[in-house]
């Protein structure tokens, strides 16, 4: 399995390197050359499998000759089997048609720990393997930070520093990030928003020279491998109700709904992804509109969707411009210019075969719970 940058300069790239590098050298993101393929029996063999079989199989699609799918699966048994749930990520049925997927049950409650368990256990690995030592530097609106911590803490060749927005987290998430002893943890509250401490982040990455001194690497969505991980609980759920399925899926950063695009991609059955935002909306104006213009984050009562520009959006644009690099890169600098976007029609309705949205204000918000 290769990889290769959406922005087309940065050169073919195993999985070792996607994993360690986070974002590509060109600023782009890593994506697979191609998308590898799972049967209908394959699926179907799913249904009788426990959590952590089905995770070494769709990891091991992406991993190619750096993890069989033995060690996948020694690796995933020994992460998932902490849980605190048998199933791993239950369903609980709440209608006739509808599910609620329960992705809390990890040990910082966040669904970022089904991907960054494991990504303790790739790292491990690898940086035993090349005796090697990265600093990994996290964004965070809030679960990120918490569950990087909690599962990097204790690696023996990782420094894990985190941003996250002074007064825009939750308590509680504040407190899994800042009350951890260990001398490999840095926490810095930065005076702004999520999208502040992303921008951090993002010009560390654009200095080659800082990156490699340094040995930068990242566990936000921006790296693939916390994709191919989240994948897992889009097969399972349909596994379990049967397909094709629709999820809804909270989202900020894009990228956990860019992970059920990716599981489509390689064969699950999913009719639609539907988009859900609070009212930091850009992503709901983007499909259904064409227009990606941030718009001032709005702090809100759901901290973790606030966020302006979502990261992974670019992936799903490479894959709506039949992957044409220079075309993305034209689109990508234009923003960056002039803070805006427009989709044609053509793309939207691309968009659109798969992903639907909606935004929740404050008050609908409130109104619900």
């Amino acid at each position: 399995m290769k990889y290769v940058s959406t922005r087309g300069a940065a050169g073919s790239a195993n999985f070792e390197d996607v994993l360690l590098k986070g974002l590509a050298g060109d600023g782009g993101l890593f994506m697979p050359t191609s998308w590898p393929q799972l049967s209908a029996n394959d699926l179907t063999a799913m249904r009788d499998q426990a959590y952590a079989d089905v995770a070494a199989t769709i990891m091991a699609l992406f991993t190619g000759e750096a993890f069989s799918r033995e060690k996948l699966l020694e690796m995933a048994r020994g992460v998932y089997g902490a849980f605190d749930h048998g199933d791993v990520a239950p369903l609980t049925q709440v209608g006739e048609e509808d599910w609620i997927l329960e992705l809390y049950h990890g040990p910082t409650l966040a669904f970022k720990d089904f991907a960054m368990q494991i990504l303790g256990r790739l790292f491990d690995d690898v940086l035993e393997r090349r005796n090697q030592r990265i600093t990994i530097v996290v964004a965070t609106s809030g679960d990120t930070g918490a569950a990087a911590i909690e599962a990097l803490k204790h690696c023996k060749r990782v420094n894990v520093v985190v941003l996250h927005p002074q007064g825009r987290v939750s308590e509680v998430q504040r407190r899994i990030m800042t009350c951890v002893e260990s001398g490999q943890v840095t926490n810095i509250a930065v005076d702004g928003s999520f999208d502040d401490c992303q921008a951090i982040v993002k010009s560390l990455f654009a200095d080659a020279v800082f990156v490699d001194e340094m040995q930068l690497s990242g566990v936000n969505s921006i790296n693939w491998a916390r994709l191919a991980a989240q994948m897992v609980y889009y097969f399972t759920a349909t596994a379990s109700v049967g397909g094709p399925v629709s999820f809804v899926v909270p989202t900020g950063n894009f990228g956990d709904v860019f992970a059920g695009y990716a599981a489509k991609r390689i064969g699950l059955p999913i009719s639609k992804l539907v988009v859900a935002t609070n009212s930091n909306d850009i992503l709901h104006r983007a499909i259904q509109h064409g227009d990606y213009k941030p718009s001032g984050v709005a702090k809100t009562s759901s901290p973790s969707m606030d966020i302006q520009v979502a990261s992974n959006f670019e992936r799903l644009l490479f894959e709506v411009m039949d992957r044409d690099h220079e075309e993305l890169i034209d689109r990508m600098s234009t923003f960056q210019r002039e803070g805006a976007m427009t989709l044609s029609v053509a793309e939207r309705d691309r968009i659109g075969e798969t992903f639907q949205s909606y935004a929740a204000s404050e008050d609908q918000t409130a109104t619900e719970i």
